[in-house]
């Protein structure tokens, strides 16, 4: 099987639940919790799409781990149809043909919230390794045609991006560098939304700030790149429509 296959074969099982929302979200935060998950496994309160991620623990806590040491280019997550399908139902083809033109970045989605459209969300991270990168991003405007915007932070490079994919396409929206974001240390990235606004924090101060051609609606997760290794943790969403 090739790997577009093997790709087109796995996002739908976990997502049946998809079309859910987390609860309370409109009342303050809502995080999400590993601390039920089972170190060395797939995370269940994320769900892979592209890349190798798996719970471990730090300093006896469970993590989220994106393990980019595997990486592969064109290598998507196990069960990325099934995944899909869960999804976005009789558009997951669609959006796995996204999948593959942008397998060169891993991400997670939230699959308890199918559109996230103002607030906050935030997610603490740690670079271990990556010789090529070491990006932690918070993916949101998740499309059902696999087209999607993260603000990212990069312990190798000290700046801050606001990607945008789009149409198998990457581009860069707004970029700001000397913006310290030392290796093997634990930072914090936040994303505020306000409708077509879009603010960018790291480690509590405010670096990045555009503003988009249309209100930003769809899925949220979490994004990463190439060969980084990272721990995630802390993941915070809060809204408010």
């Amino acid at each position: 099987m090739s790997a577009g296959s093997k790709l087109a074969v796995t996002v739908l099982a976990a997502f049946g639940f998809a079309a859910l929302t987390l609860p309370g979200l409109t009342a303050g935060p809502s995080k999400i919790d590993f601390s039920n998950e089972t170190a060395g496994a797939e995370p269940k309160s994320l769900v892979p799409v592209v890349g190798f991620w798996r719970i471990e623990e730090d300093n006896g806590r469970k993590v989220l781990t994106v393990d980019g040491r595997q990486w592969k280019e064109g290598q998507s997550s196990a069960g990325i149809a099934d995944k899909a399908r869960a999804l976005y139902g009789e558009r997951y083809a669609e959006f796995l043909d996204r999948v593959q033109a942008y397998a060169y970045y891993p991400y997670v989605v939230a699959p308890k919230i199918n559109n996230f459209s103002e607030g906050e969300i935030s997610v603490r991270f740690e670079g271990l390794s990556g010789r090529v990168d070491q990006g932690a991003g918070i993916l949101f405007n998740l499309k059902p045609n696999g087209d999607y915007l993260t603000v990212r932070a990069n312990c190798l490079e000290d700046n801050i991006v606001l990607w945008k994919f789009e149409k198998g396409k990457r581009s860069a929206v707004k970029w700001v560098r000397n913006t310290p974001t030392a290796t093997r240390q634990w930072h914090d990235l936040k994303v505020r939304i306000s409708g077509a606004k879009v603010e960018g924090y790291l480690d509590g101060k405010l670096y990045l700030e555009h503003t988009l051609a249309q209100p930003v609606s769809g899925r949220i997760g979490l994004w990463s790149k190439a060969d980084s290794h990272m721990y995630f943790a802390d993941y915070t969403v809060t809204t408010t429509d």
